[in-house]
């Protein structure tokens, strides 16, 4: 019996060890590209374009990592998911990577056998409604019908925030992206909830967005990070630092336009981080030049930041916590040495 007990032991541990090493960085390049889960619904964060394009703040994030990889952002393939269906396709391995605007919690990050990576966009919850609803706070919503997808920290938070302030909610639950804002456009519900970053990529794609605003209260945290199996430290080192080096290169003053220019500073934190001194590529098992790369092909977070979802888009979105930490914000990168 015991040793049968044994057996037993070892066989799940292979088993464990089999699935944490899917999606590392030899069966990425085995097969020639990275799989990445995406929202596909969000506009300024991952949604592809009438011409099959992706773009979007996570889309460049992800490219990021293809750059590192393979020296192109192009050996990458995006995969839409859904809220419930996000988790399940990065454990079943059908994906490598997850970039879709997902909340880290400390549930998720201890329960889903998922290990988030560092925050690519500080997000908070908020409330869309219809100017001629007539309300200027969310506190006003007693009542009200709200759109919210299911098993999501949304719909919790959308509870909390009710509860908390002694009102009532009518949940209109609808589990896809694109029908749940159909929904509210449609007149189904009172108010839509969710990120307030998805809020704005959905009123700018809307018939008439001026007729819509978002209410002034956030009403929750939201640290939006990418996510990859749990055990796999290589390939979550490598997710990770593909996105820190277009943090710190906005920190040093590296732009995709003077990238080149910056290859000949005499600044040694430059030179590491271009890869002009070598060893950052080979702690990562990666090319020395992966950061040079990344900055040359994709742009520093600045400029993924201010393309995809600034100020001068249809999003309109200020930098605010996605500042550097220079600048009062929560952006922040460790050194590269």
């Amino acid at each position: 019996m015991k040793l049968l007990k044994v057996l037993a032991i070892c066989i799940t541990v292979l088993a464990m060890s089999t699935f944490a090493m899917a999606g590392t960085l030899e069966d990425v390049k085995a097969k020639g590209f990275i799989q990445a889960g995406v929202n596909g619904s969000v506009f300024g964060f991952g949604k592809a374009d009438d011409k099959g394009v992706w773009k979007g703040l996570d889309v460049d994030c992800a490219r990021a990592v293809s750059v590192a990889v393979f020296g192109s952002p192009d050996k990458i393939k995006f995969t839409p998911l859904t809220a419930k269906t996000r988790f399940t396709a990065l454990q079943s391995g059908e994906i490598d990577m997850l970039f879709r605007n997902c909340t880290q919690t400390l549930s998720r990050d201890s329960q889903l056998g998922l290990d988030f990576g560092v925050v690519n966009y500080y997000d908070g919850q908020g409330f869309l409604v219809r100017k001629d609803l007539g309300v200027k706070s969310a506190k006003e919503l007693d009542g009200a019908s709200v759109c919210v997808l299911p098993g999501t920290t949304t719909e919790m938070n959308a509870a909390d925030f009710f509860r908390s302030n002694g009102m009532k909610m009518n949940p209109v639950v609808i589990e896809n992206t694109d029908q749940l804002a159909a929904a509210f456009f449609a007149g189904r519900c009172d108010a839509l909830t969710s990120d307030a970053s998805q809020l704005a990529g959905t009123r700018a794609v809307a018939p008439n967005a001026k007729d819509y605003m978002i209410l002034p209260e956030i009403i929750s945290k939201e640290p939006l990070a990418p996510a990859v199996r749990h055990g796999d430290n290589q390939w979550k080192d490598i997710v990770n630092y593909s996105v820190l080096a277009m943090i710190n290169a906005e920190e040093l003053g590296i732009t995709s336009k003077n990238v080149d220019k910056m290859l000949k500073s005499n600044d040694p934190k430059i030179k590491r981080f271009l890869g002009v001194s070598e060893g950052n590529g080979k702690s990562l098992g990666i090319d020395e030049k992966f950061a040079y790369n990344i900055i040359k092909m994709v742009g520093n977070y600045g400029e993924v930041f201010e393309r995809n979802v600034g100020v001068n888009t249809q999003l309109g979105i200020e930098r605010g916590l996605n500042a550097l930490w220079t600048d009062g914000g929560l952006m922040y990168s460790p050194p590269f040495k």
